[in-house]
């Protein structure tokens, strides 16, 4: 590791990044040094921002995937060189703001009636009825889950931002979450793990493996839509602000830091939709995933000829 490195390391340490925002610097970082060949410390503005058009232009990365570079530049640069005067000339650009598709009550119900293991069925349920980030989700522990009956709620523990919160938990995913638990957990994981890895039970199971559920999932119910398991999250939002929950309580729930960042679904919600009367029973608003026909009996086999 060089001393830049580390630098830049125990910078992010002393101001509370989240592991994974490190990582995502760091990588950011690496892969600008590695493009020019050259030191980061040795990178001049005009270097900075040939990469930036670079991602933009040949490789056609987003504008958020371009601005978290620049962020993590601006970090070295500014605070970890103390070359404050340059943060002007590492642009951050405007990031169009689009609106995500939430899935409709019926491809909801057929998502989660599509064919899939009970441990897929249960997350993809526990991602719809809490609103959990899929980091979140993955790293749910057994003991997050309070069931008493004057509390029924989902602890998250130092979810984004670094921050702990409750979220909902709905009778019928309880009920769903006791029946994955008797039946596919083995209690002899030792580390509680709510959903853990398959190939190593010691370890929760990780993002990729959570959202493939939701690809395969969306497929086989035939969902055209685009995004990915995220979308559970908006349609956990809408459909409570449809349902009457107030702004600021949906806000609460998401561990959303401002306001603001909630005030987006206003423009996704139906008007003068409601949901049914209780605005926390998601899981039991959704009809019944459609029943395909069954196949028709096969022709009985052709008689055999008589014998004369």
């Amino acid at each position: 590791m060089t001393p830049l490195r580390q630098r830049m390391i125990d910078a992010m340490v002393l101001r509370g990044f989240a592991a994974r925002t490190q990582e995502t610097y760091l990588t950011a970082v690496g892969q600008l040094a590695r493009h020019h060949h050259r030191s980061p410390e040795l990178l001049s503005d005009e270097q900075i921002q040939g990469y930036l058009l670079h991602l933009l232009q040949e490789r056609h990365r987003s504008r958020s995937t371009v601005n978290i570079t620049a962020c993590a530049m601006r970090f070295l640069v500014c605070d970890v060189l103390g070359q404050a005067e340059r943060r002007p000339q590492i642009p951050l650009g405007h990031q169009p703001q689009r609106l995500p598709e939430v899935l409709s009550r019926a491809e909801l119900a057929a998502l989660l009636g599509a064919p899939m293991s009970m441990k897929a069925r249960t997350f993809l349920m526990t991602a719809y009825a809490s609103g959990l980030r899929l980091s979140e989700l993955c790293s749910l522990r057994g003991c997050d889950i309070d069931s008493a009956p004057d509390r029924m709620c989902i602890r998250v523990v130092q979810g984004k931002g670094g921050q702990d919160r409750y979220s909902l938990l709905d009778a019928g995913l309880l009920a769903q979450l006791r029946l994955y638990w008797r039946t596919c957990r083995s209690h002899a994981d030792g580390a509680g793990w709510l959903f853990p890895a398959r190939a190593n039970p010691s370890r929760h199971l990780d993002s990729a493996s959570g959202q493939r559920y939701y690809y395969v999932a969306r497929d086989a119910a035939g969902i055209t839509k685009l995004g990915g398991i995220h979308t559970l999250r908006h349609c956990f939002a809408t459909h409570l602000l449809e349902a009457g929950v107030d702004l600021h309580s949906i806000s609460k729930l998401l561990g959303h830091a401002q306001l603001s960042t909630t005030s987006r679904y206003l423009r996704m919600a139906r008007p003068g939709h409601s949901a049914g009367d209780s605005a926390l029973a998601l899981l039991s608003q959704l009809p019944k995933p459609p029943q395909l026909s069954p196949p028709p009996p096969p022709p009985p086999p052709p008689s055999a000829p008589a014998r004369h």
